[in-house]
């Protein structure tokens, strides 16, 4: 599910930066990487601008515990279906940009930030190629301390680069595997004595 939306993603902002930024190019414009991994061939062996140097990359994930349901079973008809709820997850994206021009950066990551003023919550309504299963995706900017922007890129083995990080909210995941079923509960006998049930 992470991977699919992340491409989700990939797929809108591409459009989008393409739309801004040369309609003709068909060359992407930004890429599912991870930023550490491509630390070292990002800005290109010729030292040219090349369309696909800005990355979208998975930082940190945390899961949603205000919106889990605490119960472990659905109701279906006249039975019980015993499943654990769905998990639903945050998830923190940096957007990097590395052009061999700082000017040029700087221009692709405010349209980056450009597309999620535009639009920053997707829904299968308005976005028809959301992954099956997505209810909504919300993007909140998430501003970083110099001290967390510090750690994040020592983490990542790389030197700054021009970026910006959203929290992505909403994402589930769930195994669709039941757990078992049990017929619904209609009386309880207690010392002999008959409770209803409704």
């Amino acid at each position: 599910m992470i991977d699919q939306v992340l491409t989700f993603l990939n797929t809108q902002l591409d459009s989008y930066l393409r739309l801004k930024l040369d309609p003709a190019n068909s060359n992407s414009f930004i890429q599912v990487a991870n930023i550490a991994w491509n630390d070292s061939d990002t800005s290109g062996s010729n030292g040219t601008n090349s369309p696909s140097n800005a990355f979208i990359t998975l930082v940190n994930i945390e899961e949603d515990r205000i919106s889990k349901s605490p119960e472990n079973y659905i109701r279906q008809g006249s039975e019980t279906t015993y499943k654990n709820p769905k998990i639903y997850l945050n998830l923190y994206v940096l957007f990097a940009v590395n052009l061999s021009s700082y000017t040029e950066s700087l221009k692709r990551l405010s349209y980056i930030i450009q597309f999620f003023q535009y639009q920053n919550v997707f829904t299968p309504l308005g976005s028809p190629d959301l992954p099956a299963g997505v209810e909504k995706l919300i993007m909140d900017l998430n501003t970083l301390s110099f001290q967390d922007m510090n750690n994040l890129w020592g983490i990542l083995g790389s030197k700054y680069l021009p970026s910006v990080m959203y929290k992505m909210r909403m994402i589930s995941i769930s195994e669709e595997f039941a757990q078992g079923n049990a017929p619904l509960l209609h009386e309880i006998i207690v010392n002999d004595k008959t409770l209803q049930t409704l």
